[in-house]
């Protein structure tokens, strides 16, 4: 019998051509490797690490969570790594505060990237204030009722979490009693040095006041010797408050003298590595800054909800960020999709209980 006789047969055992191997031999893959996926356990009295690990088994979304949890982990191994944390959205009103202010007085974070309303609720926290449970709407109202009735009493929504509107009448007087006037007079400050002193009067007055709460993050910044930089602080309570002080005193604010500390701190880093929570202006702040260094970043984690499709920075993955140069061609990533406030507790224990 010929070839002609029989079909043409390839080495895969596939006699007509049409993908299949009908002869019963193994076909030929090259995406293939022999890796099953397995079966997660979930069990009483283990770990979050070991549950992190157990995801390594599994498939979608665990296996992201199994390898942002490593490269987390090793980012936070490397003591010459350099570790740029940029936070975005309401992690503070959340009840993430904190998680940020522990990473920051365990070593952990060189540098914070992040908004002035995450700034403006840690310092509510630090004085005496405190968010509250509340809920998105009221079963008996319309969503607009619901919202109107909550502006008539004074209270502000941030989704499911309530905030008193005194408690920024608090603040506004903390700015102007603690904060500003030992910026006043000077040449125009850089925005980290207004966090820095933000966090020098957060910890001041929360120990003064005996505050049940702790100091939080720009305290411990502050006293950790970690900058915080705030790239869009115009957009926030703090940068409104800021401005109005300024139309009656002698302070300035240079929006532009971060970059040299910022780039400084990219430059002389042996290693670098950053975890991006959420998108918007601190996730492009943080990895711009490897466009002007002859580096780029070793190790990359972002936690998002936003989809790439829409071309948005809040959603890029970082592959595309490589290709602009800010990630090294050979750095370890990875993207977890999911709402940061269940993703970041359990990716930093699951880092956490590695590395200690």
């Amino acid at each position: 019998m010929t070839d002609s006789d029989e079909g043409t047969r390839d080495d895969a055992g596939d006699a007509d051509g049409d993908g299949h191997d009908h002869g019963g031999h193994e076909p030929h893959r090259e995406e293939f490797g022999e890796d099953p996926v397995g079966h997660t356990r979930a069990t009483a009295g283990m770990t979050v690490s070991e549950l992190v690990d157990g995801y390594g088994d599994a498939g979608i979304g665990a296996a992201a969570v199994n390898e942002a949890g490593d490269v987390l982990a090793e980012m936070f191994e490397n003591d010459d790594c350099t570790v740029f944390l940029s936070l975005a959205g309401a992690m503070v009103p959340a009840g993430m505060r904190r998680i940020v202010a522990d990473l920051i007085r365990d070593g952990y974070v060189d540098a914070l990237v992040t908004t002035g309303a995450n700034l403006t609720h840690d310092a509510i926290e630090a004085i005496g204030g405190k968010h509250h449970h509340g809920r998105t709407h009221d079963p008996e109202k319309s969503l607009r009722e619901h919202d109107e009735g909550l502006r008539d009493e004074g209270v502000d929504r941030i989704y499911n979490v309530y905030l008193p509107q005194e408690h920024f009448a608090e603040f506004e007087g903390h700015l102007r009693e603690e904060v500003f006037p030992e910026l006043e007079g000077e040449d125009a400050v850089s925005i980290a040095d207004l966090t820095r002193e933000l966090g020098r009067a957060n910890a001041e007055v929360n120990e003064r006041d005996d505050v049940p709460e702790g100091p939080g993050v720009a305290a411990a910044a502050y006293e950790c010797d970690v900058p915080i930089y705030c790239p869009a602080v115009q957009d926030s309570v703090l940068g409104l408050q800021a401005w109005m002080y300024a139309q009656t005193a002698d302070f300035t604010l240079d929006a532009l003298a971060d970059m040299t500390e910022l780039t400084d701190l990219a430059f002389e880093a042996d290693d670098a590595g950053c975890l991006l929570v959420g998108g918007g202006v601190p996730k492009n702040f943080t990895l711009q800054t490897m466009l002007v260094t002859p580096r780029a970043y070793d190790y990359a984690v972002q936690i998002t909800m936003d989809p790439e499709a829409t071309g948005g920075l809040s959603g890029a993955t970082l592959e595309e960020a490589r290709s602009w140069g800010k990630l090294e061609k050979d750095a370890r990533n990875a993207s977890v999709y999911g709402d940061a406030t269940v993703m970041l507790p359990m990716l930093i224990a699951a880092a956490r209980e590695r590395v200690e």
